[in-house]
């Protein structure tokens, strides 16, 4: 898998990005201080009011961008974000108003939601063969899991020698690295549309990643399968401490214990995809992943119905394990599928539509989540939140057709018009157009025309 970091562009994008998740994991830590240094008993609304702003500036700020991001260069658009990150990280320890943590929160993901999609859009120019690919998600996967063991772990060591104010330098630091890493790395040219204005510039509406969604089946059922993931990821982001320290009366190390363990599952299940994803289809692997939730989810009710049982513990870190592994099954061939059918051109748009779609089904899952653990008791918030994720998986299997691992539609103009390999195409300006079902990591080949070849 680290064989892709031979490639110095995407070695210096992905340290960036792991610095980055590094110093974001240190203010996470910093930020909930602060909150309680500030609001006391009520850090806790505190920190769910900037959750969920925080997910709204992810829904809004993504498409916006998008609809400019062709008039500025990649690479200047990703550390501008940087340095805006770091910039709003030196300003956190002087706040002592609620308001104010409000509105930087705000502005420190808006600059998150202009950086995650171009960057995610560049690995694909960066590595263009499919099991390089395939391989850099993954490792983007294990980079996500390991900062959330990593990043508590490293505060907590810093925080027994300086207080937590220190921890916003070091988010501030590792956003600057990332902004030079950046800068240092050469990137490929994205590929550009045909279609311009007098003046050079592509027009793009903010919803044109949206309309890419919902036009095409697989990734309306991507749409579903985010649902899928965000129902399992609020339980454990929102309920984990209340399962720990309500629910079974464990200590406050235990709470660690269980977030470790849901990353531990993503974690294998990153490790061991590439292999799988070389022989088995997207769609079969991100299907069953998402149907492997609804099993989770039973499992998870049986733990919380139990009043009493030495068991219980065990069985909630093996559950916390497998939805760790079945959310890594659906999400880390995520790019795969986004790459296959999305235009070159149109691929910022899509990962952009990708960022914001997927953050509007947290932005409802987090707080049904919450308000239903709290009012309703835990019982009832795994019935609704397994309900929705049950639901979303059945709708994608319903939406993503059988044996379509991603179709990419393109135009041919050197070949004549009964050549085989344009069956069932449409004649359009400048060739024909028609789509193929790639399977796993198999390619097609393409004949001149009056030639024969392996595809005839």
């Amino acid at each position: 898998m680290i064989s892709v970091l031979r490639n110095r562009t995407y070695r210096r994008l992905f340290t960036a990005q792991v610095i980055a998740l590094t110093g974001t994991g240190l203010a996470t830590v910093a930020l909930g201080l602060l909150a309680y240094d500030i609001a006391g008993a009520r850090a806790g609304s505190v920190l769910g009011t900037a959750l969920a702003i925080k997910m709204a500036a992810y829904v809004a700020i993504a498409p916006a961008i998008d609809a400019v991001a062709d008039r500025l260069p990649r690479r200047t658009l990703m550390a501008g974000a940087d340095l805006i990150r770091a910039a709003v990280a030196l300003t956190l320890p002087f706040v002592d108003q609620i308001w104010q943590v409000y509105v930087l929160i705000f502005a420190l993901q808006a600059a998150s939601a202009a950086f995650t999609p171009t960057f995610q859009a560049v690995i694909p120019d960066v590595l263009p063969e499919e099991r390089d690919y395939t391989r850099a998600l993954s490792l983007s996967r294990l980079a996500y899991d390991l900062e959330s063991l990593f990043s508590p772990a490293l505060a907590a060591a810093l925080l027994a020698f300086m207080s937590y104010n220190w921890l916003f330098l070091g988010t501030m630091g590792g956003f600057v690295a990332s902004a030079v890493l950046v800068v240092s790395a050469v990137l490929p040219k994205p590929a550009r549309s045909s279609a311009r204005t007098k003046d050079g510039v592509r027009p793009k509406a903010a919803t044109a990643g949206a309309r890419l969604f919902f036009a095409t089946p697989s990734l309306r059922a991507l749409l579903s399968l985010n649902l899928a993931v965000a129902a399992a990821g609020a339980v454990v982001t929102v309920n984990t401490v209340v399962y720990v320290r309500d629910h079974l009366g464990r200590t406050t190390g235990d709470v660690a214990l269980a977030l470790g363990a849901y990353g531990a599952g993503s974690m294998l299940v990153a490790l061991l995809l590439p292999r799988v994803l070389a022989r088995v289809e997207d769609r079969t692997v991100m299907l069953r992943g998402a149907l492997l939730l609804t099993v989770v989810f039973g499992a998870l009710g049986a733990v919380t119905a139990a009043g009493s049982g030495g068991w219980r513990w065990p069985a909630l870190l093996a559950v916390w394990a497998a939805f760790g592994a079945a959310c890594s099954t659906v999400l880390t061939p995520t790019g795969r599928l986004i790459r296959r059918v999305a235009p070159p051109e149109s691929r910022t748009s899509a990962f952009a539509a990708q960022f914001s779609l997927s953050h509007a089904c947290w932005l409802l899952t987090y707080p049904l989540a919450g308000w239903l653990g709290a009012t309703a008791g835990l019982q009832a918030a795994v019935v609704a939140l397994g309900a929705i994720a049950s639901g979303a998986a059945v709708l994608a299997v319903r939406l993503w057709p059988s044996g379509d691992g991603g179709e990419r539609p393109h135009v041919h103009s050197g070949l004549t018009p009964d050549h085989p390999h344009l069956t069932g195409a449409a004649q359009v300006s400048g060739g024909w157009r028609h789509r193929h079902r790639p399977v796993a990591d198999r390619l097609h080949a393409h004949c001149p025309a009056g030639t024969s070849g392996p595809l005839g």
